[in-house]
């Protein structure tokens, strides 16, 4: 059984997330405060972490830093603060993905589902196929509806970078110091423009919205799960 800490202060979220997972198969431990999530997840040891950013002790962001000098276990942040300046920072200080409250129950158990997907052991996958869209990692290669797609290397890097995180946001920052490096971690501009080439190359011509490659403003990019 799939074993899940929500770390939260507000008991109606806590009931209500409590109610929702278990009901789905998965056994709910609950932290009321930062110090207690640090301990309950040195020894629980759960799959997944739930954690809201306001706790009454440690700034949520405080904790994620707590966990991942120790830890890997996916932390799905769920929090009141919507601007993008919060969910940079706790992206960057190692969240896995981060869901604004008022949330809808389906969505959360999706992202929930999506980070526990992410963080399984990896097989062998060479290729990934996403309506339409193929690519194999092994070979270098990418195609759209049996077409193939040249892709600078730059270009290439990028997109493997997002495939690697299918369904997670990746902040800006944390793209450009993975495929640039760290001397790079600022520059936004670059960033946009190979986003926007990348785009051109393997979004279908004429759509409304990106298809693959989907954009948090101010955030980041995340490669459709």
């Amino acid at each position: 059984m799939t074993k899940v800490l929500v770390v939260d202060d507000e008991p109606q979220i806590v009931r209500a997330l409590r109610i929702n997972l278990q009901a789905r198969g998965y056994d709910v431990l609950v932290a009321m405060t930062g110090k207690q999530a640090l301990e309950m997840t040195a020894h629980h040891h759960p799959d997944v972490v739930i954690l809201d950013l306001g706790l009454p002790d440690l700034d949520g962001v405080d904790v994620v830093r707590g966990l991942r000098g120790w830890t890997t276990v996916p932390i799905l942040i769920l929090s009141g603060r919507d601007h993008s300046v919060a969910k940079v920072t706790a992206l960057d200080a190692g969240a896995d993905d981060y869901v604004t409250k008022p949330f809808g129950p389906r969505e959360l158990v999706a992202r929930l589902e999506a980070v526990l997907r992410r963080a399984a052991p990896e097989g062998a996958e060479p290729k990934i196929v996403a309506d339409g869209l193929e690519i194999d990692l092994a070979a270098r290669t990418v195609k759209r509806d049996g077409e193939p797609i040249h892709l600078t290397p730059i270009e290439f890097s990028l997109l493997r970078t997002l495939v690697r995180n299918r369904g997670k946001l990746m902040t800006h920052r944390a793209l450009l110091v993975e495929v640039w490096g760290v001397e790079y971690e600022d520059d936004f501009q670059v960033l946009r423009a190979h986003i926007a080439n990348l785009r051109r190359k393997i979004e279908p011509a004429g759509g409304d919205a990106p298809k693959y490659i989907k954009t948090d403003p101010g955030v980041g990019y995340r490669f459709a799960e």
